[in-house]
C-alpha cells in the first residue's frame, strides 16, 4: 500500500478540536451534546462505544524506538506492522486525512488515518472521534514528510468513548486544587505528572530491595489500635460496634515491630499508612505513608548506613542529579552523608551554651520563643526548629538529641542526658528519624507515665500501652530503629514543590459539586 505523503495539516477548526478558550455553559452543553450524538451513532453502526479486550498492543515508546533504525524519507510502503492503543490527546483533520497524537502510560505517537487506507466502514468510525476517546490503531511505522514518527493506520479499533470534554490547553486544570481532585485528568492532561508517580512506583520498589536483600522481612500491622503509641501525634478516633470499644487510626508503626523482636523476628519492617488528625500543609498531609524498620543487635549508626544506602538506590531508580537545586537549597547526594550533633548546631547557629539551659532559654527568648514553665529540653527543641533547621541543605544526619524530648530511645552510656537519636534532614525538611532503641521495660514505664511537659494528653502517647511494656520484659534484644516518611522522600527525589503533588489523591476541604 502506498499513498503520497501530505504534510502534518495545521490544527484544525473548533469544530474537530473542540475549543481553544474557557467554554461558556451553552458552548460546553453544545459539545457534550456532540459526543452524546457520536455515542448514538457509534451504536447505530453495531459498534460497542465502551470497548472489549484488545491484545497485542505494543506500548508506544517500544514503537518510537523502533522507528530509530527505519530510513527517516516519509515512504512508508514498507515499514514494519505495529499495533498501538491509547488515549485521543490532539486530533487534526486534513480532508480525507486525518491526523491524532495517541497517549499510552509510555509516551505519545502520531497516527495517520487516511480514508482510502482505513476503508469506508472504518471511516465512519473515525467521524465518532472526538478528544479523549481510547482507541487501538493497527498500521505501518514510519515518518512523516516533516520527519515526525507516526503509524499509518490500516485499521482501528474503537476501545472507549470520552463523553466529558477535556481541559483545554491553554485554559484547562491549572488550579492546583482542582488538579488533585480530579486526579485522573492531572494524569492525562498534566506535564510530568504521571512521570512523577511513576518514580514513586520505582522508589518504593527500591526501598522494599535494599532492606529485603539484607535480610529484612516486610509485615503489615494493624491500623486499628486501641492505644495511639509510637510518636506525640493527635489520633483518629473511631468505634467497633461489635465489642463496643473504642478505638484509634495509628500514628506510628513502631510498637507493634518492636514486639516481633521480642518474638524473634530480628530484622523487620513496614511500608504502610498512618494518620494524624492534624494540620494540612505543603508537608503534611493527614495520611501518608511510613517506612519503619528494625534490626535487633543493631544501634543508630547501623540505622544511618542503611538510611544513605536507601536513598542512593532510591535516587538512581528515580534518575534523581547527584547534585541539584530544590526549595531555595544544593542538595549534594555524593555519600557519605554529613554528621553533625545536635547541640554543636544550636551553638554554631545562635552562640548560646547548649549546655546551659540559662544560656540556651536566653537565646529562645530572643528568638521569640516562650520559655517560662517549660521543660528545659522542649524549649531547646523549639530553639533548634526556629534557629537551625531551615539552614539545613543536607542531606545531613543530625545526632545526639535530649533524651527528655526522646522516650523512646536509649541514652548514651556515658552521657544519660543524650539519647542515640538521629533525624535526617534535606533542605530544612526532616526525612528520617532513627533511634538506639530503649528496651530496659522499667525505664520505657517511667517514661510513659512522665510524658514531656507542654504535650496535650490528646496528642501524645496518653494511654499506657501496657502489652508493649509487658513485651520487653520478656526481653527485646537490643536494636536499632529507623522511619522514613515515603511522601516527603519521594517530593525530595522529584523535586515537587508540595506533599500534595506526590499523593495520587491528597484530603481536602469539601468542594461544591464535588
Amino acid at each position: 500500500m502506498h499513498v503520497s505523503q501530505p504534510t502534518d495539516p495545521a490544527p484544525a477548526p473548533a469544530a474537530r478540536s473542540e475549543a481553544s478558550g474557557p467554554a461558556t455553559a451553552t458552548t460546553k452543553a453544545a459539545l457534550e451534546k456532540s459526543r452524546r450524538d457520536k455515542l448514538d451513532k457509534l451504536r447505530s453502526l453495531g459498534i460497542d462505544p465502551w470497548g472489549h479486550r484488545y491484545d497485542g498492543a505494543q506500548p508506544i515508546a517500544d514503537v518510537r524506538t523502533a522507528a530509530a533504525a527505519l530510513d527517516p524519507a516519509p515512504d512508508f510502503s514498507g515499514g514494519p506492522t505495529v499495533r498501538v492503543a491509547g488515549r485521543i490527546m490532539l486530533l487534526r483533520s486534513a480532508g480525507s486525512l486525518v491526523f491524532i497524537d495517541l497517549a499510552d502510560r509510555t509516551g505519545r505517537i502520531q497516527v495517520m488515518l487516511g480514508k482510502k487506507q482505513v476503508g469506508p466502514d472504518a471511516w465512519k468510525v473515525i467521524d465518532c472521534l472526538d478528544l479523549g476517546d481510547l482507541i487501538g490503531v493497527d498500521g505501518r511505522l514510519g515518518h512523516s514528510k516533516t520527519g515526525e514518527v507516526t503509524v499509518f493506520a490500516t485499521g482501528i479499533e474503537f476501545l472507549t468513548k470520552s463523553l466529558e470534554t477535556p481541559p483545554d490547553k491553554y485554559h484547562g486544570l491549572v488550579d492546583a486544587d482542582l488538579r488533585q481532585r480530579m486526579r485522573y485528568l492531572d494524569l492525562i492532561h498534566g506535564e510530568g505528572v504521571r512521570d512523577r508517580f511513576v518514580a514513586r512506583s520505582r522508589i518504593v520498589e527500591a526501598v522494599r530491595r535494599v532492606l529485603t536483600e539484607r535480610g529484612y522481612l516486610e509485615i503489615e500491622g494493624p491500623t486499628l489500635q486501641e492505644t495511639a503509641g509510637g510518636a506525640a501525634a493527635r489520633p483518629f478516633k473511631t468505634h467497633h460496634n461489635a465489642l463496643d470499644m473504642p478505638l484509634v487510626l495509628r500514628i506510628a508503626l513502631e510498637l507493634h515491630l518492636k514486639r516481633l523482636l521480642v518474638g524473634g523476628m530480628e530484622r523487620v519492617f513496614e511500608l504502610g499508612r498512618v494518620y494524624r488528625n492534624e494540620g494540612v500543609s505543603p508537608r503534611h498531609n493527614p495520611e501518608f505513608t511510613m517506612l519503619e524498620a528494625y534490626e535487633a543487635y543493631g544501634d543508630y549508626r547501623v540505622m544511618m548506613d542503611l538510611t544513605e544506602a536507601i536513598i542512593v538506590e532510591a535516587a538512581r531508580v528515580a534518575r534523581t542529579p547527584t547534585r541539584f537545586e530544590w526549595m531555595g537549597h544544593t542538595v549534594d547526594l555524593t555519600p557519605p552523608f554529613r554528621r553533625a550533633k545536635y547541640d554543636d548546631l544550636i551553638a554554631e547557629m545562635t552562640g548560646c551554651n547548649p549546655a546551659d539551659p540559662t544560656s540556651v532559654a536566653s537565646a529562645a527568648a530572643a528568638a521569640g520563643i516562650e520559655t517560662a514553665g517549660r521543660h528545659a529540653d522542649v524549649i531547646k527543641s523549639d530553639l533548634f526548629e526556629a534557629t537551625v533547621e531551615k539552614t539545613l541543605a543536607g542531606p545531613v544526619f543530625v545526632i545526639d538529641y535530649p533524651a527528655a524530648i526522646c522516650p523512646l530511645t536509649k541514652r548514651k552510656a556515658d552521657a544519660p542526658h543524650v539519647a542515640e537519636r538521629f533525624e535526617l534532614y534535606v533542605a530544612g525538611m526532616e526525612l528520617a528519624n532513627a533511634y538506639t532503641e530503649l528496651n530496659d521495660p522499667d525505664l520505657q514505664e517511667e517514661l510513659f507515665r512522665t510524658q514531656l511537659d507542654g504535650l496535650a494528653a490528646e496528642e501524645s502517647m496518653a494511654r499506657m500501652d501496657t502489652d508493649f511494656i509487658r513485651a520487653l520484659r520478656h526481653g527485646m534484644p537490643p536494636a536499632g530503629g529507623l522511619g522514613i516518611g515515603i511522601d516527603r522522600l519521594v517530593m525530595f527525589l522529584t523535586a515537587a514543590p508540595s506533599i500534595r503533588d506526590v499523593i495520587l489523591f491528597p484530603i481536602h476541604r469539601p468542594h461544591a459539586g464535588s
